[in-house]
């Protein structure tokens, strides 16, 4: 693995930074309050249920392996987590992909030296919905046969003991597909080539996923972590010629 693998800290640390900055902070307010209602709302259904979901997963061992139970039930007290948070993370990127579109549009523009300020225009933000909707549909659309068949394999005995490792792996990829994709719609990246491009760049685009993911795993941190990561991501668009090398993709 390369040492450049490894930025994922240092663009989250600055997309960070850029989104408190004041010509950025007016585009994270918004979604940021959408976000923490729905965030309250899913805290207090997980409190109420959460030893139900956890008895669920967990397999019928037969008496002589009941000692086993100590020992599996932390794992699946971590797939229920893993499965809750990725049902705030899909529900609050549906919510905010008008918002997070907008952000990483203005983001690209200060990333490039072109305005350090962009205004803010509802204008420009309406007319951005219908696109920015139609690619959350297309993440979904990878997203959910992926799930299911994890969550399926949750539920078949002893398989189901790989279930949160994979679930934690494929959780890492999404957050990567989830933020890259915001610069990348935005420059008209198909989901075909912005896919070919990440591969290309898969290192890198998992340790960019694996610290996103592990940030939004704290609670109310993870609010503020959502517009940071898509900063962070559309700096590593940037940085990583994205732009430029839109051609060389398309023909690879």
């Amino acid at each position: 693995m390369p040492l450049a693998a490894l930025s994922g800290p240092q663009y989250l640390r600055e997309g960070l930074k850029l989104i408190l900055s004041p010509g950025l902070r007016l585009f994270v307010i918004l979604p940021l309050t959408v976000n923490l209602l729905l965030f309250c709302g899913l805290i207090y259904l997980a409190v109420r249920q959460f030893g139900g979901w956890v008895d669920a997963f967990m397999p019928n061992l037969p008496e002589w392996l009941m000692f086993l139970e100590y020992i599996i039930w932390p794992l699946f007290v971590v797939l229920v987590v893993l499965i809750v948070f990725f049902t705030f993370t899909m529900l609050a990127n549906i919510i905010a992909a008008p918002f997070n579109g907008f952000l990483a549009e203005k983001v690209e523009t200060v990333a490039r030296g072109v305005d350090s300020a962009p205004p803010f225009s509802w204008g420009e933000l309406l007319a951005m919905l219908p696109r920015t909707l139609g690619r959350e549909a297309r993440k979904l659309a990878y997203f959910v046969p992926r799930a299911l068949a994890l969550l399926v394999l949750s539920f078949i005995p002893v398989v189901n003991l790989v279930a949160a490792p994979l679930w934690l792996l494929f959780g890492v990829w999404m957050m990567a597909v989830q933020y890259i994709d915001y610069p990348a719609d935005n420059n008209k990246l198909s989901w075909a080539e912005m896919m070919v491009w990440l591969r290309q760049r898969r290192w890198k685009s998992l340790s960019l996923g694996a610290v996103t993911y592990a940030a939004l795993l704290i609670p109310f941190v993870n609010l503020l972590i959502m517009p940071a990561a898509v900063a962070a991501a559309t700096l590593f668009w940037v940085r990583e010629g994205g732009k430029t090398t839109m051609s060389t993709v398309a023909d690879s």
